[in-house]
């Protein structure tokens, strides 16, 4: 099995949960940013009041915040297989179409200050936001790496009243961490039209995607990267242009639920299972361009 503080290969990997108290070394690393070029789509899709509008200059902003290495403060454990996870979905998000804000290892202070900066941008050219959070967390907060943050305080800077340019446009909020230590052990079954005037609810058009449903533990090998975020890269990568987001995050679903089960070092971890969460409050229909 794989050493908690080090990197495993394919032969020595272990499943681990974002959520693990285990002393680690704190190290910052550099911002990148890449670029992606506009989107197209058909004008009768952008002339379907139940689809969201894809006639924009771009797909949108895509913030990745990736925190690996955490402060012995923090008694957070180093996240193994995280790296493998933010590649991913750099590579993934940039081929949707989104230009990327990558970052690693951020404080609490610094993912602040990138919520708040992105949200102040003007997004009256992109069809959409997204951002992925891959961090240790427990239910309602996710860790910087000195630290923990309620996860509303976060996204409050994308709401209506805060973010003017992204009012009834979709954004995506991927999280992997856990959300609680609870363990699923699992169970046998026998089978398995926009108007400039329009008033909308400041919380309409976001969407959660979280690894794990509230309470439980959020599996990530040490090897292979997060079960949930590798099943959501590869569902993207397969169904993006073809299927309804709401449709993708239900294969994302199942094959969490159906392909993983845990195999860890601890006593009491192994032959576990997950199940993704998925909070829309959507309004239409999102199609990632083809």
């Amino acid at each position: 099995m794989a050493d908690p503080c080090g990197d495993g290969d394919a032969q020595s990997a272990e499943d681990q949960v974002d959520a693990l108290k285990i002393f680690s070394s704190f190290r910052s690393r550099p911002a990148e940013e890449m670029d992606s070029g506009p989107i197209s789509s058909s004008k009768a899709a952008d002339s379907d009041p139940y689809r969201y509008r894809m006639d924009y200059p771009s797909l949108g902003t895509c913030l990745i915040i990736n925190n690996k290495n955490f402060h012995p403060s923090t008694n957070m454990s180093y996240r193994n297989g995280t790296d493998v996870d933010a590649k991913a979905a750099v590579e993934v998000f940039s081929k949707l179409g989104y230009k990327i804000k990558f970052f690693n290892d951020q404080t609490v202070g610094q993912m602040r200050q990138l919520m708040l900066s992105v949200s102040q941008e003007d997004h009256s050219g992109s069809a959409s936001f997204a951002c992925v959070l891959l961090s240790h967390g427990d239910e309602g907060i996710i860790y910087g790496t000195d630290g923990l943050e309620k996860f509303e305080n976060l996204t409050q800077y994308f709401k209506g009243d805060s973010c003017k340019s992204l009012v009834g446009k979709p954004k995506l909020f991927f999280i992997q961490a856990c959300r609680g230590t609870a363990l699923d052990d699992g169970i046998e079954c026998d089978s398995v039209a926009e108007t400039p005037a329009e008033r909308i609810p400041v919380q309409a058009d976001f969407l959660y995607a979280y690894s794990t449903a509230p309470g439980y533990y959020s599996w990530r090998n040490t090897a292979n990267g997060s079960w949930f975020m590798q099943s959501l890269c590869e569902m993207l990568q397969r169904h993006h242009g073809e299927l309804e987001l709401m449709q993708i995050m239900t294969r994302v679903n199942r094959k969490v639920a159906l392909n993983f089960e845990s195999a860890s070092n601890l006593p009491g971890f192994s032959a576990k299972k997950q199940i993704p969460c998925i909070v829309s409050m959507l309004t239409k229909d999102f199609y990632f361009p083809k």
